[in-house]
């Protein structure tokens, strides 16, 4: 029992990772806890889910837009700081939501514009925090890191939505906002106590500008990585907005509340924990294309059947499975994408992937709120299922062509960070699943 256990946590074998998923974990749950609250916050002043979409455009807007600055910060900075500063601006902008809201002065036109400077900042912290892993494990051990890092997110998912309902129910938003700023002490200590080499700035021969573009070409022309962020980006388009929704769901639906709210959003959150365990065990990424396709199809059809229902502990039976198959698609996705690119690429390539999965939600909510008031929140979130379902069948179908590309493009990498290619060639070529595709 004890080699599997070990084997299923062996990134936290790098002190610097330790501390990262640490801090890292304190500070989720108040965001959780805080993107629960302020999303009950919206409903709760303005009844409307229009508005709950354009809050979730207004946050994630910004990510789509400016990522690709980001990653080229990520290529170019010094990592390490770069978060540093961004963990830093979160915590000032939570501290300023929670001050509005326990004083009674907050208005919806302050939760815009918080939730727009947070994105900016977004920005910047999430293609930097996805491409700094291997810097704190290396190659060997970024699948078990990215896994991990999911367990940990999820972890947060089912502690922070059911704390905020407690506290929203009880004692308001505002302490929700409050405890997620005092989060961010964590992560941002353990940032500044890890023992990494000195930074030495790369040279730049090139513009940012040009920079930037050398991360969009890699992209276009890597046939299997674009494939793998296109199909996260119409999920996350069609699919995601279900979370948006969920207020209305929790209030107007099932009848359940601020508490109902935060139980459901804590069992898409379980779900998404064992997904993100179970890659965690995984000893390579053989087959993990596959899983790819079918976590999308699965995802999609668990949305659709959480939309119909109307029993509460029947929906929230339906979000495990939603949260089990997004994260499987996301980890999956994430953990192929980062063995295929280079090094000196990584920080831009995670920058289109968080356009992709991040910046595309934006747009997403904001249909998804002017469909739910026309047509109702259930058929909305049921059709975006459905779309999941096709766009997973077309990626599943392409797959046989895309293998042997992903498989020439990890060889590649793995020649140039010094690993025997047979090594990896031996764990590629054998069956139909052999590829990382």
């Amino acid at each position: 029992m004890r080699r599997p256990f070990r084997h299923t946590v062996r990134a936290l074998q790098h002190r610097n990772f330790r501390l990262f998923f640490a801090g890292q974990l304190i500070s989720l749950v108040g965001t959780w806890m805080q993107s629960v609250a302020q999303s009950w916050l919206v409903y709760r002043l303005t009844r409307s889910s229009t508005l709950l979409g354009l809050v979730g455009f207004a946050s994630q807007i910004p990510v789509f837009l400016l990522a690709p600055l980001g990653g080229v910060l990520a290529d170019r900075a010094d990592r390490r700081r770069v978060l540093v500063v961004t963990q830093t601006a979160s915590m000032l902008l939570a501290f300023a939501l929670a001050g509005l809201t326990l004083s009674g002065a907050v208005r919806v036109g302050h939760v815009f514009a918080l939730a727009a400077l947070l994105g900016v900042v977004n920005a910047a912290d999430i293609p930097t925090r996805q491409a700094f892993v291997v810097e704190m494990v290396g190659r060997e051990d970024l699948m078990n890191a990215i896994a991990l890092n999911s367990s940990m997110f999820n972890g947060a998912r089912i502690l922070g939505p059911a704390a905020a309902g407690i506290l929203v129910a009880g004692i308001g938003e505002g302490w929700c906002f409050f405890a997620n700023a005092v989060s961010y002490i964590a992560v941002i200590a353990g940032l500044l106590a890890m023992r990494l080499p000195a930074y030495s700035p790369a040279r730049r021969p090139v513009s940012a500008l040009a920079h930037m573009g050398e991360g969009f070409r890699f992209v276009a022309g890597a046939a299997p990585v674009w494939a793998l962020i296109l199909l996260l980006g119409v999920v996350s388009f069609v699919g995601m907005p279900y979370a948006v929704l969920m207020p209305v769901f929790a209030e107007d639906i099932l009848h359940s509340g601020a508490s109902g709210l935060g139980l459901l959003m804590g069992a898409s959150g379980i779900g998404a924990l064992v997904g993100s365990v179970s890659l965690a065990a995984r000893r390579e990424i053989r087959g993990l294309g596959t899983w790819v396709a079918a976590a999308g199809a699965g995802f999609g059809i668990s949305v659709a059947l959480f939309a119909v229902s109307r029993v509460f502990w029947l929906s929230a039976v339906f979000l495990v499975p939603v949260g089990l198959f997004m994260m499987v698609q996301m980890a999956s996705s994430n953990t192929l994408i980062q063995v295929m690119v280079p090094d000196a690429l990584r920080g831009r390539v995670m920058a289109v992937y968080s356009m992709m999965f991040m910046g595309m939600a934006p747009f997403g909510s904001l249909l998804a709120g002017a469909l739910a008031e026309r047509i109702g929140a259930p058929e909305t979130v049921a059709a975006g299922g459905l779309v999941c379902v096709a766009a997973s069948l077309v990626f599943r179908a392409r797959l046989p062509r895309l293998r042997s590309e992903a498989r020439r493009m990890i060889l590649a990498n793995q020649m140039v960070a010094g690993h025997p290619p047979q090594e990896m060639a031996g764990s590629l070529a054998v069956g139909p699943e052999s590829s990382a595709k």
